[in-house]
């Protein structure tokens, strides 16, 4: 039954995708608010499908994080992605330049002042991604990045990245850790296969701005580490009890 509500749910993503991306087109021409509502639609409704469909719900635990802050989040799926935009009030994702060259998608990435950055760039590419990020927390919006810099399995070695800490040290403002168990629900080749259950997405405890480097780094990898393994584990837990039903 996995396999037959993931299709299904794969033929509700596609026919959302395609109203929003095809039938929203208008708002590109509009203030960058309009897109930011659409695209929080489009989210909406994925999860609604997710949810009604394939039997996969959410929850979100911890304090929400104030808008002008900096959020570095555990990626294990597309979920985390979709969720985070909703989530959050009108948040900065970082993501890979070449991501803005997908039709649609990028224009509407674009459009929206997600922050893009070209790894091959070097310093230079940290550097301008710095800039954008302390405009969108000059607009009072929460900048996000993924740590690792791609989506990791459940359980695999933790692998972060520097330019987190970069962005910390640049930005001064507080940076609040992120676990989630995603990868154990939507998974498979290609992230094909959804099943049963609750993600579940925790905001920890913020990490004040002013610590060096390497402290920060420490600091970060073992809040968000240590509540993922605690996550995961009762993901797990879940998800055997749904197999002996």
């Amino acid at each position: 039954m996995t396999i037959v509500r993931s299709a299904v749910f794969m033929l509700w993503f596609a026919l959302v995708s395609v109203l929003f991306n095809v039938g929203f087109l208008w708002a590109l021409a509009l203030p960058r608010k309009v897109t930011v509502l659409a695209s929080r639609g489009w989210s909406r409704w994925t999860l609604w499908g997710l949810k009604v469909i394939a039997g996969l719900d959410y929850e979100v635990r911890g304090k929400m994080p104030a808008r002008a802050v900096l959020v570095a989040a555990k990626h294990m799926s597309m979920w985390d992605t979709i969720a985070l935009y909703l989530i959050l009030y009108d948040p900065a994702v970082i993501l890979k330049q070449e991501l803005l060259g997908i039709p649609f998608y990028g224009w509407y990435a674009r459009k929206a002042r997600m922050i893009a950055i070209d790894r091959d760039a070097g310093a230079r590419a940290l550097r301008k991604m710095a800039e954008a990020a302390r405009g969108v927390i000059r607009e009072g919006r929460p900048v996000v990045i993924f740590p690792e810099g791609t989506r990791k399995k459940p359980g695999a070695a933790p692998d972060y990245k520097p330019g987190v800490a970069g962005l910390y040290g640049q930005l001064d403002v507080p940076c609040v850790p992120v676990a989630l168990n995603s990868g154990l629900f939507w998974t498979g080749p290609g992230g094909f296969l959804k099943k049963r259950g609750r993600i579940v997405v925790e905001f920890l405890s913020p990490i004040a701005p002013g610590l060096k480097r390497a402290e920060f780094m420490a600091v970060l990898q073992e809040r968000i580490e240590g509540a993922t393994a605690k996550l995961l584990k009762e993901g797990r837990a879940q998800l055997a009890a749904e197999g002996r039903q």
